[in-house]
């Protein structure tokens, strides 16, 4: 099934929902958790919060049913939400001068072996400067980036969920990665670069 097939069933769900479906709510509900969970973890860092967030995206989604316009795919609609409700969490942190709890694991494993204690202690280093270089960015930049990597969303639904043009979502990755790359050396930007990507074969081209 292509990603456009399985974007109109879950708008047929969705309909299903709105008509007071709980059954179908739950099938939504499996279906986007996991990848926003992924997300919310390597923004945030901390399992706990990621948790919280995401629930709290479920929940707003419930109550604003009634709303979604069918026109538009149901995976833009629940992923500009959710990218608002972290939105929201950011600036509360921010404004109480907190930093982000813990690491944000951007580096997929390669192999099925648990790295060791100081492999891991590396991975959480590394994690942790890139946290606090994209803490750096403006924070169009950073959440551009967020989205697309992270979250691994075509430029499209970047662009919609930060209510720009496709066009400025790419200049906003474009710039901040090149800003980070100028606050690192070379062989370590593309270290950092590289652990952002997806594995072979799983990059989005959009």
């Amino acid at each position: 099934m292509n990603a456009e097939s399985a974007d109109s069933g879950d708008d047929q769900i969705f309909n299903r929902v709105a008509s007071g479906d709980r059954r179908a709510f739950h099938v939504i509900v499996s279906r986007y958790r996991p990848r926003l969970l992924r997300f919310t973890q390597r923004s945030f860092g901390d399992p706990g919060l990621a948790d919280d967030l995401v629930q709290e995206t479920f929940i707003a989604i419930y109550a604003a049913r009634g709303t979604y316009d069918p026109r538009f795919a149901f995976s833009t609609w629940i992923w500009t939400v959710h990218f608002n409700v972290c939105r929201r969490e950011r600036r509360r942190r921010m404004s109480l001068a907190r930093t982000m709890a813990g690491a944000i694991d951007l580096f997929r494993s390669r192999v099925t072996a648990a790295p060791s204690p100081s492999e891991e202690l590396e991975q959480r280093e590394r994690a942790a400067e890139l946290r606090e270089l994209l803490d750096r960015l403006p924070a169009a930049q950073a959440d551009a980036i967020r989205l697309r990597f992270f979250a691994e969303l075509p430029f499209d639904q970047v662009a919609a969920a930060m209510n720009s043009s496709v066009s400025g979502a790419k200049v906003r990755v474009r710039k901040g990665l090149q800003a980070l790359s100028g606050w690192i050396s070379r062989s370590e930007s593309l270290d950092l670069l590289e652990a952002m990507l997806p594995e072979s074969g799983e990059g989005r081209t959009t």
